[in-house]
């Protein structure tokens, strides 16, 4: 499945780029534009606005009005309803930038263009095809995998409950 953010999810869409999901995040965007865009590209519509939700139900969109408060709420409810894996894989991540595809690289070929101690400590490295951002686990792997800790216990706590969705 394919997604498109409205301008309130922009971390959200983040997160949900590092594992691996297509989102399209367009911020300072009209309501009009977002529905048209997950109307023409075939994506579902997430937004935090309840008129937003409505207005695209009322066109037959897959609108989704994602109520969490905090971050790992707000991942933990998309990853319950449209089931994506909370694996953070940098050979399946999407660019956090640009939403293109990673791919690994060689070491030698982004020589220079990463920090020196970056390019020292790390052997793995994956760069975006679209835009050319590279990526490798530095020391916020581990935050990364906090947060998806988090997220799996708000979901196995919140296991058997069902969300009712705005109308």
């Amino acid at each position: 499945m394919k997604f498109v953010a409205d301008g309130m999810l922009g971390r959200l869409a983040r997160w949900m780029r590092l594992l691996g999901e297509d989102v399209l995040y367009l911020k300072d965007t009209e309501d009009e534009e977002l529905i048209e865009a997950a109307l023409e590209e075939k994506r579902a519509l997430l937004t935090s606005d309840v008129a937003l939700y409505r207005r695209a139900k009322a066109q037959n969109v897959n609108a989704y009005a994602v109520e969490g408060k905090t971050e790992s709420d707000r991942l933990a409810e998309i990853a319950r309803i449209f089931r994506i894996p909370l694996e953070a894989d940098p050979n399946r991540s999407r660019c956090a930038i640009c939403n293109g595809s990673t791919v690994a690289t060689q070491k030698r070929r982004i020589e220079g263009k990463v920090p020196g101690k970056v390019f020292a400590r790390n052997m793995d490295f994956w760069m975006c095809s679209s835009c050319g951002k590279i990526y490798w686990k530095g020391g916020h792997w581990l935050n990364i995998d906090l947060v998806l800790q988090d997220v799996k216990r708000i979901l196995k706590e919140d296991k058997g409950i069902k969300r009712v969705t705005r109308s």
